[in-house]
C-alpha cells in the first residue's frame, strides 16, 4: 500500500495520493464489515507522516523552454495513437487544463469563429472560458474531426470509454523521453513563461490561462478588452511553435532587431 501511494506521489500528485488512501481506507472498512479480509492496512499508513509536504504551491514537470523545439519535433514524429499525438499538439496549442481538454465535445466548438467555449461548470467558473483557435489549432481540430466526428467527444480514442484520459497522454510522453520532465500540463507553464519572454502582458496571459480573477469587475473588464489580445496571442504561439520545430531562429517582440517569428 504504501508503495502505491509514494509512486502516485512520486509523479508530483500529493493530494491525489492522499485521495487513494481515504478511498483505500473506505474499502478495506467495507472488507472488514462484510468478512472478506481481516483488517484495515491503510488505517494504519499516516499520510501527514509518510508522504512529502507540500510547498503549498503545484508546479507540474515541464521541461525548460530551451528543449520546446526537440519536445514539439517529439510529438510531431509520436508513432502511437493517432489521437493521442494530435491531442498532445492540441494541448500544445491551447495551453488549456488536461482535464478541460480530454472532456471536449464538439459542440464546443466554432470553427467559422475559430473558438472554443469551454462549460462554465467544467471550468468552475460563472461564464465559459473562451479559447482562441489559431490556424494550427484549427486544422488539429480538422484531423481529429475525421477521426472522431462521429463521437460525441472530440479525443475519444478507445471502445468502451467515453475520450482518452490525462494518464494516456502522460504515457506517450514517457515513452518519448520524457518521464518526470515533462506532463500535460506542463505546457500551461511554458506558454507562460515564453508568452512573457515574447512581449506578453501578464494579464492577457493569466486570462487566457483562465487563472481566477479575485475581483470580479475587474474579471469582466479583463474579459471584454483582452479577448482581441488573445486572439493575436494564440496565432503568434502557434507560429513560435512552428517556427521552434522548423529549428528557427526566434526573437522576443522587445528585442531592438524587430522580429517576433523565426528567421
Amino acid at each position: 500500500m504504501l508503495e502505491i501511494l509514494r509512486a502516485v506521489e512520486s509523479r508530483g500528485v500529493r493530494e491525489t495520493a492522499k485521495r487513494i488512501l481515504q478511498r483505500s481506507r473506505a474499502v478495506f472498512q467495507y472488507g472488514i464489515m462484510t468478512g472478506r479480509c481481516p483488517r484495515n492496512p491503510a488505517a494504519d499508513i499516516d499520510a501527514e507522516t509518510v508522504l512529502k509536504k507540500g510547498t503549498g504551491v503545484k508546479h507540474m514537470a515541464r521541461v525548460k523552454p530551451v528543449e520546446i523545439p526537440q519536445l514539439v519535433r517529439d510529438i510531431a514524429a509520436y508513432q502511437g495513437d493517432l489521437v493521442t499525438r494530435l491531442a498532445l499538439r492540441f494541448m500544445a496549442l491551447t495551453f488549456t487544463r488536461a482535464t478541460e481538454m480530454i472532456n471536449a465535445e464538439w459542440d464546443e466548438f466554432d470553427e467559422r469563429a475559430a473558438e472554443w467555449r469551454i462549460p462554465p461548470e467544467r471550468m468552475k467558473m460563472r461564464d465559459p472560458h473562451i479559447v482562441p483557435l489559431s490556424r494550427q489549432a484549427l486544422d488539429t481540430l480538422a484531423a481529429l474531426r475525421e477521426l472522431n466526428g462521429s463521437h460525441r467527444h472530440v479525443f475519444y480514442s478507445v471502445p468502451g470509454r467515453s475520450h482518452i484520459s490525462n494518464n494516456t497522454m502522460l504515457y506517450a510522453l514517457y515513452r518519448m523521453g520524457y518521464k518526470s520532465r515533462m506532463t500535460g500540463h506542463g505546457f500551461r507553464g511554458l506558454a507562460a513563461t515564453v508568452l512573457r519572454e515574447l512581449g506578453y502582458s501578464r494579464d492577457v496571459v493569466d486570462r487566457q490561462l483562465a487563472h481566477a480573477e479575485r475581483n470580479q469587475v475587474t474579471a469582466a473588464y479583463v474579459h471584454a478588452e483582452f479577448l482581441p489580445e488573445r486572439r493575436k496571442m494564440m496565432q503568434h504561439w502557434a507560429d513560435h511553435l512552428d517556427a521552434l520545430e522548423a529549428g528557427a531562429v526566434v526573437i522576443p517582440m522587445g528585442s531592438s532587431r524587430g522580429a517576433n517569428i523565426g528567421i
